[in-house]
């Protein structure tokens, strides 16, 4: 597969589908989260980011939340973002498209006045996490019976 990509704010409806599609596919498929959680009224009021192959095959998303839909994830702190629901289809895996989106919700982030992006990290995914300049933070806690870290990154 080619590594040309694009990544962009998912705003018109057939983005966003696209989106939930990617999740879809690497949650509920892949790692076994039940749908009903996998989705959530945060959906509605989330900046979704996209990564696209040059044809318009979906390759990844990933999505911020900010302002009052953000606290309950960062620890009460409305100047941080909440990145989370970072997905890259399997056949994209190790183009750089995690890394991509990542820093495109960060820009995100950033011009919505924030000061630090927070997360929460399958624990297997810190390494990624902390190679993009996110600390880890608190103990270890299951999500969707997956175990995870919190950590931020200051912008």
């Amino acid at each position: 597969m080619s590594g040309a990509y694009t990544v962009r704010e998912a705003v018109a409806a057939e983005d966003r589908e696209a989106c939930f599609a990617v999740r879809r596919e690497v949650f509920v498929e892949e790692q076994g989260v039940p749908a009903e959680i996998e989705y959530d009224p945060y959906d509605a009021t989330a900046v979704h980011v996209l990564a696209v192959r040059e044809d318009g095959v979906p390759l990844g998303t990933g999505r911020l939340l900010h302002g009052a839909d953000a606290t309950g994830k960062t620890r009460g702190d409305a100047s941080v973002g909440s990145l989370g629901r970072l997905a890259v289809a399997g056949a994209a895996r190790g183009l750089g498209v995690g890394a991509a989106l990542v820093r495109a919700i960060e820009d995100a982030a950033r011009e919505r006045g924030l000061t630090a992006v927070d997360l929460h990290a399958q624990t297997h995914a810190l390494g990624f996490y902390e190679r993009l300049g996110y600390v880890a933070y608190g103990d270890e806690f299951p999500d969707a019976g997956i175990p995870h870290r919190a950590m931020r990154r200051v912008l």
